[in-house]
């Protein structure tokens, strides 16, 4: 069975209806949709430059480890509050609150380098700021988007936001990269007025972004209960969680040993910037193909297949120095990464209900990506202490060892096969 024949959405067109007007007219979801896109591209384009920064300028990788452990923390801190507060608020307003909070800090970022000032905890506590506003946007957003489209329309809309993020983060890791080379405040400017532009799409959209909800007693700590209670339930995607959790740990560590290789072999931020860019392609590839796989894989073989993609490609970027093999391989992580996004967003949001969109996929996201902060901090530990080779081959290893974990488990190998309870 494939992964779009489970949980199908019933509300589809009834025989004898109108069908529904194409995707590329939905005014709001278009909105909604670029408005997203400039935001993702921001916040991907400062994402790039907190490591440049402190590499090149500040010339510590443990400082870098220490900032991106700033950006990531509110993903282990602040996903299940998000998550019922999602639920709970007007999400449009919500949005809009988290760009007036990324456009604050990271203009105060773009000015203190311009004044000649780089003062870490400070970096810090922008790049926190950020990524709290980024977790709350992303959730709003994800549920939104069953409110905006026609269900004949979900899959199509959520494939092409995967594509969309992928094509913002190609973007944005050019643009951060190639404007830090141009001047070190560029890309936090660059990203303080994308958040900008993004309000402004947002101030124009009409529809609500959420069902109606009765007015009842609200608590805080219920609601995340009912959250965790109701993900807990879900055999396949509890398991497959865990592990893509392991893998995106791993991949904090490869981020910034990528660093450090193309430094160690004289190259530049830009060319940074052209594996990223290589890389971008491979994502927006995967995610435009997302659809053609779901229909003919089951749920256990992609998460199985892309961890296997993921151990095999990750062992040679510890013995290659060339940029361009280096892009080729980090596309092709991208490529699979991509089609499982869609995969699991496509599933999440089908079998969960609007009311609790927010939770379960804030509960999925602190499994998924709340130690990626850990990540970042060990990473500049693991690099400072033992340089990219040693620590790139004992990714790859565990990578590899998390494959193994998938392909004996029973849940993620009959996924598909057996209905979810």
């Amino acid at each position: 069975m494939s992964l779009t024949e489970e949980h199908r959405e019933g509300g589809g067109a009834r025989p004898g209806t109108a069908p529904p007007p194409p995707l590329r007219k939905n005014r709001e979801f278009l909105l909604l949709w670029t408005g997203a896109g400039l935001s993702l591209f921001g916040t991907r384009a400062s994402t790039v430059a907190y490591p440049l920064l402190m590499v090149w300028y500040g010339g510590s990788p443990t400082g870098a480890g220490l900032v991106g452990f700033a950006a990531l923390l509110p993903q282990l801190l602040l996903q299940l509050p998000a998550g019922a507060l999602v639920d709970r608020l007007d999400r449009r307003r919500l949005m809009i609150l988290c760009d007036l909070a990324g456009l604050t800090a990271m203009g105060s970022v773009a000015a203190a380098l311009i004044g000649g000032h780089l003062w870490l905890p400070h970096l810090m506590a922008a790049a926190f700021v950020e990524g709290s506003a980024a977790i709350f946007y992303r959730l709003a957003e994800r549920a939104a988007v069953r409110n905006l489209v026609h269900p004949d329309h979900l899959t199509v809309a959520l494939t092409r936001n995967e594509a969309r993020g992928q094509g913002a983060g190609l973007l944005g890791q050019l643009g951060g990269s190639s404007l830090y080379a141009v001047a070190r405040w560029l890309p936090f400017l660059l990203t303080a007025v994308s958040h900008l532009t993004a309000l402004v799409t947002l101030l124009l959209i009409r529809k609500k972004f959420q069902s109606e909800r009765p007015q009842a007693p609200r608590d805080l700590r219920r609601e995340v209960g009912e959250g965790l209670t109701w993900v807990w339930r879900q055999r396949f995607m509890r398991a497959a969680v865990g592990l893509i959790a392991g893998s995106n740990i791993l991949f904090q560590v490869l981020s910034l040993a990528l660093v450090l290789i193309v430094k160690e072999n004289g190259g530049s931020p830009a060319t940074i910037g052209l594996i990223g860019t290589v890389s971008g392609v491979g994502g927006i590839l995967g995610a435009l193909t997302g659809s053609w796989f779901l229909k003919r894989l089951s749920p256990g073989a992609i998460v199985t297949a892309t961890l296997a993609v993921w151990a095999l490609l990750m062992a040679p970027v510890a013995l290659v120095d060339q940029p361009a093999l280096i892009g080729a391989l980090f596309a092709g992580m991208s490529f699979v990464g991509a089609l499982l996004n869609v995969a699991a967003g496509v599933y999440q949001v089908q079998i969960t209900p609007d009311e609790m969109q927010g939770r379960v996929t804030s509960v999925f996201a602190l499994i998924g990506s709340g130690m990626n902060s850990a990540g970042a901090l060990v990473g500049g530990l693991l690099l400072a202490s033992f340089g990219t080779t040693p620590t790139v081959t004992a990714v790859a290893a565990a990578m590899a060892a998390m494959t193994l974990v998938a392909v004996l488990s029973p849940v993620i190998r009959t996924a598909g096969r057996t209905p979810e309870k």
